[in-house]
């Protein structure tokens, strides 16, 4: 694996989840496959769950983790050629993404959409550029369509789930993706890499349920039963995961904030007794009730807990590929 920026960058699915779930069993089993090299974490915006998990993976490697925060500790940055700097940005990215690959082996990039031009926020250039110019392996730590840390992680869980359910021995799970309301407009990274690395992967019946006019991009989500009805969408589930996304085609919109879209005890009645997943932070009784998040179909924690080991799986495959310094 050269760079990690979608699912794209993965040969085998199921042999990078069995990597994960190997280094969940033993942490420490490569201790000295990162040593003497170094990562440079650089986060465009707030992380706690990605940015830890990241660094603990990196350490129990044999790595050192430099994270540096660009928005509050370096300067304003421009991505765009040809630009003619005599506005607020400061530094252009093809300057310091060179100098970053001499200080680093590998860059992890994390940053965010301003949800407010569509062909911008998908052009997805700033990470392109860092590629382009930086010469050095690229991790995403989310981007402005995809997060593909967190959707290895999502299938990581489903597979250890699924191994521990003799009920799914000898089918299919059925996942549902289901949108939930929310106070504000957020992105669709995680639900479009959801939907991408589920269909990629094949190994589910999956279903994609939100109100009218949240389509995501069929980019993503083709393949996946999408359904307006969230109630039917339930039905016989095995997994059901929960997160809110903005409007695509009026790019960015919240159109509808219906508190009836809230997964509650009463529709997961349903299911076939469904796990709950949800990428985190959640807002309580907003996206998911407390009687969900803590009761016994919620398994958030194990799923948040498993960003190590995805990250784990990633980093060992990306310094496999660089060999000894």
């Amino acid at each position: 694996m050269r760079q990690f920026i979608s699912v794209d960058d993965v040969a085998d699915i199921e042999a990078l989840v069995d990597r994960a779930l190997a280094f969940k069993k033993d942490p420490w089993q490569l201790p000295e496959l990162g040593r003497r090299r170094r990562i440079g974490c650089l986060f465009l915006n707030p992380s706690m769950r990605t940015r830890l998990s990241t660094q603990v993976a990196a350490q129990q490697l044999g790595m050192e983790c430099v994270v540096f925060n660009v928005g509050t500790e370096g300067w304003a940055l421009e991505i765009e050629d040809e630009a003619i700097m005599s506005g607020s940005t400061v530094e252009h990215v093809r300057d310091a993404a060179p100098v970053m690959a001499r200080y680093f082996d590998i860059l992890a990039i994390r940053t965010f959409p301003k949800l407010q031009n569509r062909d911008d926020d998908y052009g997805e250039l700033l990470i392109r550029q860092f590629i382009r110019f930086s010469g050095i392996p690229v991790i995403s730590l989310e981007s402005s369509t995809l997060h593909p840390l967190q959707s290895l992680t999502d299938l990581v869980t489903i597979r250890e789930s699924v191994a521990a359910d003799p009920g799914l021995a000898d089918r299919k799970p059925r996942i549902v993706l289901t949108w939930a309301p929310h106070i504000k407009p957020l992105p669709h990274c995680v639900a479009n890499s959801f939907a991408q690395w589920v269909n990629r992967w094949g190994g589910a019946d999956f279903v994609i349920t939100h109100p009218e006019d949240y389509e995501l991009d069929e980019r993503y989500t083709r393949g996946a039963t999408v359904t307006h009805d969230q109630q039917a969408a339930l039905r016989d589930a095995d997994f059901v995961y929960v997160k809110n996304w903005s409007t695509y085609t009026d790019y960015g919109k919240i159109y509808c904030n219906d508190p009836d879209w809230m997964l509650t005890h009463e529709k997961l009645a349903r299911t076939r007794s469904a796990k709950v997943m949800h990428c985190l932070p959640v807002r309580r009784n907003v996206e998911l009730s407390d009687e969900v998040l803590d009761g016994p179909h919620s398994i958030v924690t194990r799923q948040a807990s498993n960003r190590v080991w995805a990250a784990q799986a990633v980093l060992a495959e990306i310094l496999e590929n660089l060999g000894r310094p």
